[in-house]
């Protein structure tokens, strides 16, 4: 049981409403969101973002978001993620590697390894060290090495925010909502 009431969408108006009546599922972590009246709409309009617009491919994307949720313990981000990262080409010995944190498995290419290597230390150490870093340069652009540590940040803090109100958590919406969410990115 949430630690919060979890909004109604039916009681919301104005931009949230709209935002709400878009969504094919109302996840609990946008029920939970929309507490934050000013934020809801900018932090919805981030995760599309960071889902469909940005550069870095939606593999890549898709291991930093489940790697933040397994360093940062987001139950809830984990399980909506792993359909989505399997329906994007993620393989499932890759997400039973991030799941184990062995970011040296056999199952992640060299640009792969050094993507996870840099983003545990984003999460974990804040100010990444020189190897790490000189590890994503060797494979990603800067615009990608950027959008990895705003994918990183968002997905931390949704962790955060479903785990310290205890957000029920929903059957796994997976593929239905990233593809409404591409729909609006389009």
């Amino acid at each position: 049981m949430a630690r919060l009431p979890l909004i109604d969408p039916e009681t919301t108006s104005g931009d949230i409403r709209a935002a709400f009546d878009r969504m094919p599922v109302k996840l609990n972590i946008f029920r939970m969101m929309a507490h934050a009246e000013a934020n809801a709409i900018p932090l919805m309009r981030l995760a599309n973002s960071i889902l469909h617009k940005q550069k870095l491919s939606a593999v890549n994307r898709e291991l930093l978001i489940l790697q933040a949720a397994q360093l940062e313990g987001g139950t809830y981000e984990w399980r909506q993620h792993v359909p989505i990262a399997l329906g994007v080409g993620v393989t499932q010995a890759q997400i039973d590697a991030v799941e184990r944190a062995d970011y040296g498995a056999t199952a992640f290419n060299e640009a792969e390894r050094a993507l996870l290597v840099f983003g545990r230390e984003v999460v974990e150490k804040v100010r990444v060290g020189d190897a790490a870093f000189a590890g994503m340069r060797k494979h990603f652009s800067d615009q990608e090495i950027v959008e990895a540590i705003v994918a990183l940040g968002f997905y931390m803090m949704m962790a955060r925010l479903t785990e310290a109100t205890e957000t029920d958590l929903d059957p796994a919406a997976g593929m239905a909502v990233f593809d409404s969410g591409k729909k609006r990115s389009s």
